[in-house]
């Protein structure tokens, strides 16, 4: 049997159903501020009850607009940049914008691509991860004329608009606190430094925190890992093979954090009576592990809400200043402590 495809519903029908005018349709679709919320509500019931879909090139065509705003993030494999995403998409959605998504892998070629991909389909506005990209992409970038807005940096990181926190007093905190326990032997896990510029800045702060505490910080005591947990363990043996283990590990996020962990306890290390272990991002899981993470609060849902109200002003010609920088939290929980003693060294 073949089934004939229904016909396309019009905007005509809506407001016959909806008892107003065309116009007052498109309206309420388009440009919800410009209509009550009772007549939008209205409107979007009757549209609902037709299954009408707005045509979107028409509408990007009369409008100058898409009503759709794209993010390209290195990876969603990391939950602080979905938590980013989740807080960047509920801002759009309260203005009747959708969001596209896209991810990099941290390689600057893919992340080109994505981006020309999306200022091909028409996205008003772009929010990127990262404050340091490829020539070409910037090129595109003010060649397309549609505004962007990078992130996880602060402002002075870049001439181009910028919202996020300093990595490098990121790690001094980190390295303070240890240091202020007694620590005396650091390590860090630092993530793959290949286009990101969060780990170099981690990295320029943690040598800088630990020459003013006059501590060393030996290249053998920084190991990299990409952020899977089987990864992360090899990662940890890795440092124990160097040598003998530092009494602390500052570890590049939280998802690393626990890497360590599990390594830890499976080889029977106690953390942190033997090992203490700081994490960075406080994600959900960082308060339930046993012991409970101490780690660095980054304001993820700021970032994310913050880049979709800098590029919804700038849509709209409205004015909008970003913060220099964002807050950091040490968030003190079960895996710091003050070092063992040498005579129980791991």
């Amino acid at each position: 049997m073949t089934i004939k495809p229904r016909a396309k519903i019009r905007i005509e029908e809506v407001a016959r159903t909806a008892g107003v005018s065309a116009a007052t349709v498109s309206r309420a679709l388009n440009n919800p501020a410009l209509v009550s919320p009772q007549l939008r509500a209205k409107v979007e019931k009757a549209a609902k009850k037709l299954g009408y879909v707005a045509h979107g090139a028409a509408r990007a065509l009369a409008s100058r607009r898409s009503h759709a705003l794209g993010a390209v993030v290195p990876t969603l494999g990391n939950t602080i940049f979905s938590d980013a995403i989740g807080a960047f998409q509920r801002r759009l959605e309260a203005e009747n914008y959708t969001m596209l998504l896209a991810t990099s892998d941290y390689d600057e070629e893919v992340e080109y691509r994505n981006v020309r991909t999306m200022i091909e389909r028409g996205v008003d506005g772009l929010m990127l991860v990262g404050a340091t990209h490829g020539k070409a992409l910037y090129d595109l970038l003010e060649a397309s004329g549609v505004p962007f807005v990078q992130t996880w940096a602060p402002a002075k990181a870049s001439p181009y608009p910028t919202i996020g926190y300093d990595n490098t007093a990121l790690t001094r905190i980190v390295v303070d606190h240890l240091a202020g326990l007694g620590h005396r032997d650091i390590g860090m896990v630092a993530g793959l430094r290949r286009n990101n510029d969060r780990v170099r800045a981690r990295l320029v702060g943690m040598r800088a925190a630990m020459r003013r505490h006059r501590l060393p910080l030996p290249a053998s005591r920084i190991v990299f890992t990409d952020y899977r947990i089987d990864a992360v363990r090899a990662a940890f043996r890795e440092m124990q093979r160097r040598g003998p283990m530092p009494t602390a590990l500052v570890a590049n996020n939280d998802i690393v954090a626990l890497g360590l962990m599990l390594e830890a306890q499976s080889q029977g290390i106690r953390v942190p009576r033997q090992l203490s272990i700081v994490g960075v991002g406080d994600l959900e899981v960082a308060a339930h592990l046993h012991p409970p993470l101490t780690t660095i609060r980054t304001p993820k849902q700021t970032i994310g809400t913050l880049a979709a109200e800098y590029l919804l002003a700038r849509i709209h010609d409205r004015p909008v200043e970003l913060p220099a920088e964002l807050a950091l939290e040490l968030v003190l929980r079960g895996t710091t402590a003050p070092p063992p003693r040498k005579d129980k060294t791991v």
